[in-house]
């Protein structure tokens, strides 16, 4: 990752935080070209460092945004629970 993609993620993260409620979909949308593994690595980061810096409102929405983001690309691990709900909805 080059210092000029980091720098486009924080600005990104910086806009999530920044956005009104409800208004992170678009701010997601209106940049794809940054939604990619990296750019959730980045928001786990920053997250983290809120963590330990005391700022666990930030932290928690940038942890839910970092969560979201990786189930859409598949990157977050499927539930023992959600993998045997799919199979027992195939078999019906």
């Amino acid at each position: 990752m080059t210092e000029e993609r980091q720098l486009q993620y924080f600005d990104l993260i910086d806009q999530l935080l920044r956005c009104p409620n409800g208004q992170e979909p678009e701010v997601l949308e209106a940049n794809p070209e940054l939604i990619d593994a990296d750019f959730v690595y980045a928001v786990l980061k920053v997250a983290t460092v809120f963590a330990h810096e005391g700022n666990q409102e930030s932290a928690q929405f940038l942890f839910f945004i970092g969560r979201e983001l990786a189930k859409q690309l598949g990157l977050y691990p499927e539930t023992e629970a959600a993998n045997s709900e799919s199979e027992v909805s195939t078999k019906e």
